[in-house]
């Protein structure tokens, strides 16, 4: 096989669905561009029932005002309805969007979310054509030159992603130390049996914490970590750690604040070897020529 011939193929293919996705998004026309966005509000939590199925979600009621006659629409989520709503309080705000036109296929979304350009399917097909260049290069010009083309440039990426990383990290961190605690309930535990042809047969646990806040907000929530013995948690008693005045933080809870801590030093601890890494990659490659 012609590897160069493949890769400069590779590349033309990639290339062109980069500016056909571009040129979309400058005319309009992209399915992101043409997507109605919504902010919703939970109206109503519905109480999971224990020995359930975690699929789908806390079933939630949802009212958000029609973007063309303005009146409000009431739906819920039930069905393959977008993100799956893990934690939910009466009154949190959900993102609710549909194509234009179609409010009956409407989807959800953890946070409401803003306009967007899709700009995302270009912007991947450009980075394929990246590594099509960084392979015809390696082919080409002599493997080294790969390694320099891979490594040099995800360096750099990476190097300047990782201070916005460390305020991410500390931000978290001091969000940890300031909050809340109070007493919460395992009110269900959920079980999902999956089958597979080639693994047998593989059990999922996941049980539903209760708690309430200082102010009063009712927090239906997912308990998926730092939980000992899941399977048999139905009913116990635990203490919860909240972020309070911001529910809305995905991460807002947390059962153990030490094992959070830990994970976002390591979150750093990764971001920072990979600029090692990376740059070591180059390094090297420029070292062989």
């Amino acid at each position: 096989m012609d590897w160069e011939k493949f890769l400069a193929l590779w590349c033309a293919v990639w290339a062109v669905l980069a500016l056909a996705g571009y040129g979309m998004a400058l005319a309009g026309v992209t399915r992101a561009q043409r997507t109605v966005r919504r902010t919703g509000r939970i109206e109503q939590v519905r109480m999971p029932r224990h020995g359930g199925s975690r699929t789908g979600g806390i079933s939630v009621v949802i009212s958000y005002r029609d973007a063309t006659s303005d009146g409000e629409v009431t739906v819920t989520n039930d069905g393959e309805r977008g993100e799956v709503i893990t934690a939910a309080w009466e009154g949190r705000e959900i993102g609710v969007s549909h194509p234009r036109g179609r409010p009956h296929a409407y989807r959800l979304a953890n946070t409401p979310q803003e306009p967007s350009r899709g700009l995302g399917q270009p912007t991947l097909a450009l980075f394929m054509v990246y590594c099509g260049l960084v392979a015809l290069a390696g082919v080409a010009w002599e493997w080294p030159w790969a390694l320099i083309g891979l490594g040099g440039p995800l360096a750099v990426f990476a190097a300047v992603h990782l201070p916005g990383t460390v305020r991410a990290k500390n931000h978290r961190i001091e969000k940890l130390a300031a909050m809340d605690t109070v007493h919460g309930r395992i009110i269900a535990v959920l079980k999902d049996v999956t089958v597979d042809q080639d693994n047998g047969t593989s059990t999922t646990i996941t049980p539903v914490l209760s708690f309430t806040t200082h102010d009063g907000t009712a927090v239906t929530a997912h308990c998926t970590s730092n939980l000992p013995d899941p399977a048999g948690s139905y009913g116990r008693d635990v203490t919860v750690h909240y972020a309070p005045g911001d529910l809305a933080d995905f991460t807002f809870f947390t059962l153990d604040r030490a094992a959070e801590r830990r994970g976002e030093r390591l979150d750093v601890v990764v971001n920072a070897l990979a600029v090692v890494v990376l740059l070591a990659t180059a390094v090297a490659g420029m070292a062989m020529l």
